[in-house]
């Protein structure tokens, strides 16, 4: 025991005087050994594998560029510790570590530092302490609903179309062409956009899988797929160019790698594919900056506009984007710049304990398109998280203006339940709904699908009494089954719309018919003039009185196949 303790201690003073000969010399204070140089290789190698294929924003308001720099100190400490000269006693205390150098104190020092800074950042951007900050990131406006909402007078061009229906229609679109189905694939992710005044839905090819990208990198992604959501058509698009960076591609074309290398310290909020006014495509890719200390109260600052052909990239200031680009700002970016300031105007205790004023959107939200622009549609709640409305918000997805209109009702999903609760014994279910102005009475249509994901039904419900439901084959058909509603239910419209649409006739009845739909019975009344009129048996059971030869009024609404819905008769 004496012994080892010995030679301990003299390897010890050994390892000392060598230090100082070394520091006589102007040599470094330590030796750095062999396996001191492979470790510091190997990290290299991993740091630079780790950043191109991760790429992460070299950007202090990023938590995960400082988790990444804390990280790398850390490995290096580890790097340059030695080992080998590392003495320990029997009883497993170090007795010196002889092999231990300054990079490992100032690296482990560092990494103190950082941690702290870091806590520090992170309650400095808190909403604890910087509500004001957050709540006053959005400026909202009182919306008047019968001016800013323009009337739906014919509701059969309003886009109900979700993203799980897009997805089956654009999967059509490429099912019959051999070359394209076979290498490439449509993206998952539809944008809507406003193409050139036409509400619609696109999302570009993408390669189906590593192979496939290999077979076809140099020939590119011919075209993108663009979904009618009112006509529920889709239509392949090529393109002369063809797309060379993508979100399915590899290496130094996949597109977020592109992006963030062409500009490394950006903080980037997603890539949003669109179309220009010419049909050419570009992705648009939001940037971030905090606006309470280090991290808190994110908002777009500009956006990056990249040419998916061509690689080009364009930063540009918010002042300076085209009109053609819809979506500048994130639906759920928007929802949190409302929620920030429905719940944080009254300060961050009244947010937690008084609630006084506080209000939330509901936990989902819409798309609809107005004047050029696509909005983002959400309701807004109180905190206490009820089943109704106190409102609901407008919030324009390029320019982020948000007007907020103040119209109790059901919430979205009530509105849905109550929807399929119409129609729960065809078991269909709805689609997240769009708010319209029918007469300037506030109505939620929504679509009804079946268990494939095909459009089957419309449904229109009454926002302020979620009760009143219309439900049709078709928008015009529900359409006139809900103005039937709401005057049986003594709900005043502007009229404008319905003097235009309804009409009357006088018919002599020649035949009439009950067919049975999907479990739903309609009458079919042909009258002498061989026009046709038909109505749902459950809404108007009086129909049974009608007979052949009868003449009758009719009040109805034209339809597009040639078969008229009746609404009325006398």
């Amino acid at each position: 025991m004496a012994k080892n303790k010995v030679k301990v201690e003299y390897d010890v003073d050994m390892e000392k005087e060598r230090r100082k000969k070394q520091q006589k010399n102007g040599k470094p204070g330590f030796a750095i050994r062999r396996s001191n140089i492979l470790l510091y290789g190997l990290l290299l190698v991993v740091e630079v594998l780790f950043y191109y294929f991760l790429t992460p924003a070299i950007n202090v308001h990023t938590s995960g560029f400082w988790t990444w720099v804390i990280l790398t100190l850390a490995a290096i400490g580890f790097c340059s510790f030695d080992f080998k000269g590392t003495r320990i006693t029997k009883k497993g205390n170090i007795k010196e570590a002889v092999g231990s150098t300054k990079v490992v104190m100032v690296s482990f020092t560092a990494i103190l530092v950082l941690i702290v800074g870091l806590i520090i950042g992170g309650l400095a951007s808190s909403q604890l302490f910087r509500a004001s900050k957050y709540a006053g990131i959005i400026k909202v406006e009182d919306g008047d609903f019968a001016t800013d909402v323009p009337e739906s007078e014919n509701i059969n061009n309003i886009a109900l179309m979700d993203t799980d229906s897009a997805r089956i229609i654009g999967d059509r679109a490429i099912g019959s062409l051999s070359d394209v189905v076979s290498q490439y694939q449509v993206s998952e992710t539809y944008s809507t956009i406003d193409y050139n005044g036409v509400p619609m839905k696109v999302a570009p090819l993408e390669y189906a899988g590593f192979i496939k990208y290999l077979n076809n990198k140099d020939a590119g992604i011919p075209g993108y797929v663009l979904v009618d959501p009112v006509k529920n058509e889709a239509d392949y698009v090529k393109i002369e160019k063809p797309i060379q960076y993508s979100s399915s591609a590899y290496f130094g074309k996949n597109l977020q790698r592109h992006v963030q290398l062409s500009y490394p310290t950006y903080d980037f909020n997603g890539y949003y594919f669109e179309l220009d006014n010419e049909g050419n495509p570009y992705y648009i890719c939001p940037v971030l900056k905090p606006n309470a200390g280090l991290f808190g109260a994110k908002d777009v600052k500009g956006i990056v506009l990249c040419d998916p052909c061509s690689g080009d990239c364009e930063y540009m200031d918010l002042g300076d984007i085209p009109n053609w680009v819809d979506r500048v700002y994130d639906g759920d970016l928007l929802c949190d710049r409302y929620n920030w300031y429905g719940m944080l105007s009254g300060g961050f205790i009244n947010s937690k304990i008084g609630n006084k004023g506080c209000k939330v959107t509901t936990d989902d939200y819409g798309y609809k398109v107005m004047d050029g622009d696509v909005w983002v549609y959400t309701g807004v709640t109180s905190v206490n998280g009820d089943q109704s409305n106190i409102g609901f918000v407008l919030m324009n997805s390029r320019t982020a203006e948000s007007k907020y209109f103040a119209i109790a009702g059901a919430e979205e999903h009530s509105a849905m339940s109550s929807a399929e609760g119409q129609v729960q014994n065809l078991g269909y279910t709805s689609s997240f709904p769009s708010l319209i102005n029918i007469g300037n009475v506030p109505t939620y249509i929504m679509v009804l699908k079946d268990n494939a994901g095909l459009v089957k039904m419309y449904a229109l419900v009454n926002v302020e009494k979620y009760s009143i439901v219309a439900t049709g084959a078709t928008q015009k058909e529900a359409l006139a089954s809900y103005r039937k509603l709401l005057a049986e239910n003594s709900i005043t419209t502007s009229g404008n719309d319905v003097s235009e649409d309804t009409l009357s006739k006088k018919i002599t009845v020649t035949q009439i018919r009950y067919i049975t739909v999907e479990n739903e019975t309609y009458v079919y009344i042909t009258a002498k003039d061989r026009s046709v009129y038909k109505q749902n048996f459950a809404e108007n059971e009086s129909l049974i009185k009608i007979e052949e030869g009868d003449v009758i009024t009719v009040h109805y609404m034209e339809g597009d196949d040639g078969v008229n819905t009746l609404l009325s008769y006398e």
